[in-house]
């Protein structure tokens, strides 16, 4: 049995560090997975920088609050969704992601939390697990599900490597040349047809 899993920001919604940056005018934060490999010094340096602006989980939530799938996404999830599992792995947090599972349809999704003190500060956050897209896809694995894997970033690249069948989708250039064995997608039809001609 098939499981699709898919990254969420940048395959399917906007990536919402991006979008928080140009809505506060903090260029730091325009920072992703794309830029930076090492979760963790990402993590970090985001607090930090949301601390010395004096900003909380309530300015992130209500930037969020504003964005939409990207186009074509859900129409795209719901299609893939009548043919195989699909599971989202994402290393975003539950406060941020929930809104925007809503505006695709509630999909499963694995994420992370982020630890918020009573006043609305980020104070850190908490991983679901080490190496949370790859462990993930290994524990499917080891229940019996042959896993389809796709994403645009460093941090998805565990996760393509470990399954049968490993897709970049609106990726950088820079990864796409790094990583010429998977094939790279900029639509969503295309992207639907390499995955059902793989399952």
């Amino acid at each position: 049995m098939n499981v699709v899993c898919l990254d969420l920001e940048g395959v399917l919604v906007p990536e919402i560090w991006i979008a928080f940056s140009e809505a506060t005018g903090i260029p730091e934060l325009r920072r992703t997975t794309r830029d930076e490999p090492d979760y963790d010094k990402l993590m970090k340096f985001r607090i930090n920088i949301l601390k010395e602006h004096g900003l909380g989980l309530k300015q992130i939530q209500d930037t969020i609050a504003t964005i939409d799938p990207l186009p074509g996404a859900k129409e795209f999830l719901d299609k893939l969704r009548e043919i195989t599992q699909v599971v989202i792995l994402s290393d975003t947090f539950d406060q941020f992601a929930m809104p925007l599972m809503k505006k695709l349809g509630w999909p499963t999704l694995f994420c992370n939390t982020l630890e918020v003190a009573d006043n609305g500060e980020i104070t850190g956050f908490k991983m679901r697990c080490d190496k949370s897209k790859l462990t993930t896809v290994k524990a499917l694995q080891s229940c019996g599900f042959d896993t389809i894997a796709a994403g645009d970033s460093f941090n998805d690249l565990g996760m393509i490597q470990a399954s049968k069948a490993g897709f970049l989708f609106r990726s950088t250039e820079a990864i796409k040349k790094e990583y010429p064995q998977y094939p790279a997608f900029e639509t969503y039809d295309e992207f639907y047809e390499a995955i059902k001609a793989a399952l």
